[in-house]
């Protein structure tokens, strides 16, 4: 996916797929892959470290801001609002160095202070702070650090979906327009940014004027195959756990979404059946050696698990 995103990026791509497709998890994976601290380790023996003047060129390279809105919900705008200050200054605290930066004057620290200031357990900044602070984070990193931020947004779509269902739609609308208008269509500041949910929202809603988004949704053939399992990697995952027979049963149940030009599996879907099946052969092995007493604790023991699984055969 790295490849292929750096290869067709623009400076805004929103992905688009249904929940539990894996857009966390890879989100997760462009943050480790980007970010100035984050964790090169976790690329070794993978394809993407063999391209070795593409890694050297952005592996570990750029500021990242990180942020999922999956939680940023409540009753009310202004509940909604709290968890967005939140979410947003709790990312902010993670940037602690920016305090100590010879490289920022003291209106910038300030500026800092005013997105992590806390009273009473709760972020205090106000709502002009707030519209702002996506790009003042990017303003202020990108002094210290020298470089153009990149911006990744997981879940963006949830709190429109939250404030429809509380009937505070407008107000968060009008919020996260001024908001992602600031911060990734008039942002100096900004490399690229990368974001996902499971709709696309209307740019007449949250993207007025921006005209510089790359939409990557389940009709399109680029990036198609990189959320969820392809045919190929459900069976390379079934060989690696001695499960190649219950192929059929899974592409039977799971082997049904087309993304572009690409069939996958769900990939929650397929772990978890894939682990409860591993389940039962760690049950089978361990009940095999037990006395009948001891199979019968075993059994008892193993109710909870059992009941707790998934319901697919």
């Amino acid at each position: 996916m790295i490849r292929a995103l750096l290869a067709r990026w623009g400076k805004v791509n929103l992905f688009t797929r249904p929940r539990r497709f894996g857009k966390t998890l890879n989100m997760s994976m462009l943050k480790e892959f980007f970010a100035i601290d984050g964790d090169a380790r976790l690329f070794e023996g993978l394809e993407i470290s063999k391209e070795r003047e593409l890694c050297e060129k952005y592996m570990g390279r750029f500021p990242v801001i990180s942020i999922t809105l999956k939680n940023v919900a409540g009753l009310t705008y202004q509940e909604a609002c709290a968890a967005l200050r939140r979410v947003i200054g709790n990312e902010v605290r993670r940037f602690g160095c920016l305090l100590k930066s010879e490289l920022l004057d003291a209106g910038d620290k300030d500026m800092y202070r005013a997105l992590t200031d806390i009273k009473d357990g709760r972020f205090t900044m106000a709502d002009e702070i707030l519209v702002d602070s996506l790009r003042t984070l990017s303003q202020l990193l990108a002094k210290h650090y020298g470089k153009k931020v990149i911006l990744l947004l997981d879940e963006y779509d949830v709190p429109l979906d939250k404030a429809f269902q509380g009937g505070y739609y407008a107000e968060m609308v009008s919020l996260l327009r001024n908001m992602l208008g600031g911060a990734l269509k008039t942002n100096p500041n900004l490399y690229f940014a990368v974001l996902t949910g499971c709709l696309r929202v209307a740019k007449e809603s949250i993207f007025t004027g921006l005209n510089n988004m790359k939409v990557f949704s389940i009709t399109d053939s680029d990036c198609d195959s990189y959320f969820g399992f392809t045919d190929g990697e459900v069976r390379e995952l079934l060989s690696y756990y001695g499960l190649d027979d219950k192929y059929e049963v899974i592409k039977n149940w799971y082997d049904g979404y087309q993304f572009g030009d690409a069939d996958v599996y769900c990939p929650w879907d397929v772990i978890n059946y894939v682990d409860r099946l591993r389940g039962k052969k760690r049950w089978l092995r361990k009940i095999i050696g037990l006395t009948p007493a001891g199979t019968m604790r075993f059994a008892i023991s193993s109710i909870k698990w059992e009941t707790g699984c998934s319901k697919a055969r």
